[in-house]
């Protein structure tokens, strides 16, 4: 198979979600990330996320995020676009959560198909699939 070749580097934005509290210790842990292509998705990524637990919070926290969703992420999609970091975070109780974005270079890597498979990877079996739900 002849496929076109793909970029070295492409730029995007890293997304993290990282939490403290008694239940983790003293450093912080991460709980989700994930990759975007714009900064408008890694905002929206962001906003989910904050909008899922923003009826959850303290009376003070959830009137924070509820600013922040009704127009303050628009200096989060400025400054990522100006390729600077953005973070936001909320407190609950004695649980602080952190979301941050952060402009980076990806790099491509080389399309599986394009080269053949080691021997090994003919010694496991597939998953089964799902039955498909009626």
């Amino acid at each position: 198979m002849n496929y076109a070749a793909m970029p070295a580097l492409r730029p995007g934005y890293w997304c993290e979600c990282w939490t403290q509290s008694p239940a983790t210790g003293e450093a912080p842990v991460l709980l989700a990330s994930c990759e975007a292509d714009s900064a408008v998705q890694a905002v929206r990524w962001i906003r989910i996320a904050l909008r899922t637990i923003a009826s959850a919070l303290e009376a003070e926290a959830a009137a924070y995020a509820r600013s922040w969703l009704a127009g303050g992420y628009v200096s989060a999609i400025e400054s990522l676009a100006y390729t600077k970091p953005y973070t936001i975070d909320i407190s609950h109780r004695d649980t602080r959560i952190e979301w941050s974005a952060r402009p980076v270079l990806f790099l491509g890597l080389a399309h599986r198909e394009a080269a053949e498979l080691p021997a090994c990877a003919e010694r496991f079996t597939p998953r089964p699939k799902a039955p498909t739900p009626h």
